[in-house]
């Protein structure tokens, strides 16, 4: 009697709660909103590509607002019942940063960004990236051209309340969505790696470089479901692309170096499958 008392909780536990994975291909509305959000958290360069002093630091941030995506890919319903999704929990995002010099002109940057919320959304993101930079001479009228090489990857999560926000809850059809009193709990894990390469142009003596690239990077995201509806019946599906996919990247800006000690930029960055960014940057170095 006990072993079937066992068992019963077993199943009700089983019926209150409902995991599933449901693996979506990159050009579903669910595969496009994925590499959407995957964008704007792509841990780029912050300067124009330079030979930085061998022990020096850089200490910055970055700033950048994210656009709406398109209607069309917010209706879903691949893996639940139809309905428009409310993606954009933050017009913006930001991190601070910090770059040490090396030898050999490598240099190391970090970034983590703590769960501390942001209009409605929580992060939880560390950045890591390892670049080479060399620079080439050009004459007496210019500063010359330096080329980077830059690998980078960034890995966490966003909490928030996307597949039913406030606004969206209802208590008056238990079979439609957001049936229920409490927001959901969603959680994004944008993870990814890349590569990129460079080349910067300072041209005269102002401390003001141009730059422009390109690259790719491989992204892995998913996202998973936290919802409880009235009746207690717990929906924790995680969505997923069916396999990691590849996005091609373009990017320029400008670096404005002054007394030294204090940079200021400016940067477009594109991802010309998904969505394309405007970025600026800040830092004081310490040498």
């Amino acid at each position: 009697m006990r072993r079937g008392l066992f068992i019963g909780v077993i199943l009700f536990a089983a019926q209150r709660e409902a995991t599933a994975q449901c693996r979506v291909p990159a050009g579903s509305n669910e595969g496009k909103l994925l590499a959407f959000y995957t964008a704007p958290i792509v841990f780029t360069m912050a300067i124009a590509p330079e030979e930085l002093p061998p022990a020096s630091v850089r200490i910055g941030a970055e700033g950048e607002y994210i656009p709406k995506p398109n209607p069309t890919i917010e209706q879903t319903g691949r893996c639940f019942t139809q309905k428009s999704e409310h993606t954009s929990l933050s017009p913006v995002f930001g991190r601070p940063r910090i770059t040490i010099g090396g030898p050999f002109g490598f240099a190391l940057e970090a970034a983590y960004l703590p769960p501390v919320t942001i209009a409605r959304a929580t992060p939880n993101l560390f950045s890591l990236a390892v670049s080479q930079a060399r620079h080439f001479a050009l004459g007496p009228v210019t500063n010359g051209t330096t080329l980077m090489l830059r690998a980078h990857g960034t890995f966490g999560n966003v909490k928030g309340a996307i597949t039913c926000p406030r606004s969206q809850l209802q208590q008056t059809s238990p079979t439609s969505p957001c049936y229920g009193t409490s927001p959901s709990k969603d959680t994004f894990h944008p993870d990814m790696f890349g590569a990129d390469i460079a080349a910067g142009f300072a041209p005269g003596n102002r401390g003001i470089s141009f730059y422009g690239g390109g690259g790719a990077n491989r992204i892995d995201p998913h996202f998973q479901v936290g919802f409880t509806d009235l009746n207690g019946n717990v929906d924790r599906t995680q969505v997923e692309l069916e396999k990691p996919v590849t996005r091609a990247t373009i990017f320029g800006g400008l670096t404005a170096v002054f007394r030294q000690s204090l940079d200021l930029g400016a940067q477009v960055y594109s991802v010309p499958a998904d969505v394309t960014l405007f970025r600026l940057m800040g830092g004081i170095r310490i040498r």
